[in-house]
């Protein structure tokens, strides 16, 4: 007899449908599983099994083909156990076939029958409501990531005869309800905390208005990582798009905390050094999101830039230029959305001490030179704001009155967004950094002073093109949150202090 039912996988951060389909018929007993599955999947047939007989249902020795299409996907979710169950149960005759080909399933088995939660199932259920299925059925603790998906039958189960009950009418499950499990992380980090550092400061609000990416150059102790990781708190509120992509991603990389619903903070994300090329970008077989997907939305923070590989920087270059990722497999292509603010922070020379006024710097120029050639010109190109960050003095340092709170300063990178979003919005893009050349002649009005004054730092400096756009996205920021509809030369020569300062070092 042959039945069919739905589950799903993911393919990058999307949701796939697959068609589970069970035939069973006379012949030697056997069970097969085709439609390119991996060994999780390949597993499952054993796990299938055994669920089954444990949860008291007692099969007689027939030929099981299981197909899983589309047959040129490679499958590797867990999840697919209970819509494989389902199936076979189906086909059997113990369930009735009008209800599993109405519905979606997902959820891993034990052996004893229970079930267990999957990752991946906010865009599960999103391509579930998009294949117009009501219902889906899934492993409790999952229910509150489905119930994000409007206008969805959710259905949570603890066990695989929780099913069988439910469809043959012996005991209805019960419709899950959405509960506020919104993910409100307590911050105790505060720009407020942060003694003297005005500079830097500044350079960081713009680089939050704007969207841009920061180098922070300093000795040892002056406050870098401190500043990088309060930047975070700076940024705008999460909009509900937004948060559904962050949610989806964290889902899928099974980060996303039991029972958690929507993420509503900004990512934050601060990798080892030693992080290899596909840690970073991701990858795999089958890719799953790295280090610069899962800032999506939010911070990625490199700190000691100098010390990461050489080739997993060069990685670096397509996600910030691109914001997305593109990973070819023989028999996919997959794209990771990867639009953050890139934050590093790095020594001015090996000791650290290189310009400092209280310690000697004892590297030589080869040393130096060395050190500092590890970040390509190219990656340099792409971040928008160079900034020193020079030692605090002591009267700032003891200072007990407390400087301006995060609070206070994202109320102005939240208007300053604003205003970039009204000004995008036709192109379908929300801050200054994303504008490509076209763009900033049409929206870009500078100044004849300002206009006379690039011209000059353009041929002074020997700028590329990419660096004269950056400067000018840069300088725009600055006029966004000087409330200006003009780029004047103050706010030009402002950018150029932020664009030149750590080139000038190395």
């Amino acid at each position: 007899m042959f039945a069919k039912t739905f589950g799903a996988t993911t393919a990058g951060i999307d949701g796939i449908l697959i068609e589970v389909e069970a035939d069973v018929s006379s012949g030697l007993p056997g069970f097969e599983i085709v439609g390119l599955p991996d060994a999780a999947v390949k597993e499952a047939k054993e796990r299938v099994r055994t669920a089954i007989k444990n949860s008291g249902i007692k099969l007689p020795a027939r030929k099981i083909t299981i197909n899983l299409a589309p047959a040129d996907l490679k499958k590797d979710s867990s999840g697919l156990d209970l819509p494989i169950a389902v199936a076979i149960l189906t086909a059997y005759g113990i369930l009735p076939a009008t209800h599993s080909q109405s519905a979606m399933f997902t959820g891993e088995l034990s052996l004893e029958g229970q079930l267990r939660p999957v990752h991946g199932i906010l865009p599960m259920a999103i391509r579930c409501h998009a294949k117009n299925i009501n219902e889906f059925f899934l492993p409790a603790g999952n229910e509150q990531e489905a119930l994000l998906v409007d206008d969805l039958k959710i259905f949570p189960l603890t066990k695989l005869i929780d099913i069988i009950n439910h469809f043959t009418g012996k005991n209805k499950l019960s419709i899950a309800v959405k509960k506020d499990l919104s993910e409100n992380t307590i911050i105790y980090e505060d720009f407020s905390d942060v003694q003297g550092q005005f500079a830097a400061k500044r350079a960081l609000e713009i680089a939050a208005a704007g969207g841009h990416n920061i180098l922070m150059c300093g000795a040892p102790g002056t406050g870098k990582t401190m500043l990088a990781r309060r930047t975070a708190t700076i940024l705008p509120t999460l909009s509900r798009q937004e948060a559904l992509e962050v949610t989806k991603i964290y889902s899928i990389a099974g980060f996303l905390k039991k029972g958690c619903g929507l993420i509503s903070q900004r990512p934050f994300r601060s990798p080892h050094h030693t992080i290899s090329n596909a840690g970073m970008i991701g990858g795999g077989s089958i890719p799953k999101p790295g280090e610069v997907t899962l800032s999506h939305n939010g911070v990625l923070f490199l700190d000691e830039l100098p010390e990461f590989g050489k080739s997993t920087l060069e990685v670096l270059r397509q996600p910030l230029e691109d914001r997305k990722i593109s990973i070819a497999r023989a028999n996919a292509s997959y794209t990771f959305p990867s639009n953050f603010i890139l934050i590093a922070s790095m020594n001015p020379c090996p000791c650290g001490y290189l310009g400092d006024n209280l310690h000697s710097c004892s590297c030589t120029p080869t040393e130096i030179k060395r050190y500092t050639k590890k970040i390509s010109g190219p990656l340099l190109d792409r971040i928008d704001i160079h900034i020193q960050v020079p030692r605090v003095n002591y009267t700032d340092l003891v200072n007990e009155k407390k400087t301006e709170s995060s609070a206070s300063i994202r109320k102005r990178v939240e208007y300053a967004r604003q205003k970039q979003i009204q000004r995008l919005s036709s192109y379908h893009l929300y801050c200054n950094s994303q504008m490509n050349h076209a763009l900033l002649k049409e929206f870009c009005c500078l100044t004849p002073a300002a206009q006379n004054m690039l011209k000059m730092i353009f041929e002074r400096m020997k700028l590329s093109a990419r660096s004269y756009d950056r400067l000018i996205k840069v300088s725009q920021t600055i006029a966004d949150l000087a409330d200006s509809k003009v780029i004047t030369d103050q706010h030009v020569a402002e950018a150029v202090q932020f664009h030149s300062t750590i080139n000038n070092n190395i």
